[in-house]
């Protein structure tokens, strides 16, 4: 079978995108793992399927981790899912909205970013009771879609991401889902800098939207930070996370600002 794609990213984290609204394309796990890895297929962090709405929006929004495995949401995934989508559309609209298993989302066109809706985050828990050997720092969690620990440490270039990540990912605490593990410095008041090792990837990517907003979020209910906060990523690039806070640590109109770009398309022999 050759499956036409492309390749976008956001902010560094990278997708391999398909099209796929009259649901002619039906891949199983291995082959979305092999189209994700990066010395014998395309190379992403994910695969993005887009397919028809079933509950009233303009699209529906089906993510794949690297390893295959479907996963709830992915906020950069999402910024790519909505520039792509809105060239799909007869007119170029400023607003695509889609389904998730997380719920239905929005993406906005604003200037050269895309701005996502996130979903309401939940399971909040400022601290968590958890540790991993030989890191210094409390384990707070929230889900922003998909599952986030958040640990704010001093020496964030020095800090051991996978070694460290794959220890809370793989935490008893955590089980049976398991969970994203993210690691933030406060640059100033206001502005953070953040690394991810991320579920499903098994590795430390260049950005993780979801994990932004948690961490975003951890810092205003550390710091008292207004909205938006600022978060630089591995990849380079810094972002912006907008919330509204309804209470002690609840949040909504909660949203993820920043670049998705697309790379290139081709074919590929699956």
């Amino acid at each position: 079978m050759l499956l036409h794609f492309y390749k976008m990213n956001g902010a560094g984290n990278d997708f391999v995108v398909i099209d796929n609204r009259d649901l002619s394309i039906s891949l199983d796990k291995d082959q979305i793992e092999a189209l994700c890895d990066r010395h014998r297929g395309v190379g992403a962090d994910g695969l993005l399927a887009v397919e028809p709405a079933e509950n009233g929006a303009d699209f529906k929004f089906r993510y794949y981790n690297a390893d295959g495995g479907e996963a709830e949401m992915c906020g950069n995934g999402a910024r790519c899912f909505g520039r792509f989508t809105a060239a799909l559309m007869d007119e170029s609209p400023d607003r695509v909205t889609f389904e998730t298993i997380a719920g239905t989302l929005a993406a906005e066109l604003v200037d050269e970013n895309i701005r996502i809706a996130m979903s309401e985050p939940k399971d909040l828990a400022l601290e968590t009771g958890a540790a991993v050997p030989g890191l210094d720092a409390t384990l707070r969690f929230v889900n922003t879609g998909v599952p986030h620990v958040v640990a704010f440490v001093d020496d964030l270039a020095g800090t051991e991401v996978v070694k460290h990540g794959a220890a809370i990912r793989y935490h008893e605490a955590f089980a049976p889902a398991g969970t994203n593990a993210n690691f933030a410095t406060v640059l100033e008041p206001g502005h953070i800098a953040i690394r991810t090792y991320e579920r499903g990837v098994e590795d430390e990517t260049l950005a993780c939207g979801t994990g932004m907003v948690a961490c975003a979020l951890m810092h205003h209910l550390l710091t008292g930070a207004p909205s938006p906060i600022k978060v630089d990523v591995k990849g380079g690039d810094t972002l912006e996370i907008g919330f509204e806070k309804t209470g002690d640590a609840s949040f909504n109109k909660v949203t993820l600002t920043g670049p998705a770009d697309f790379v290139f398309e081709g074919d590929i022999e699956i």
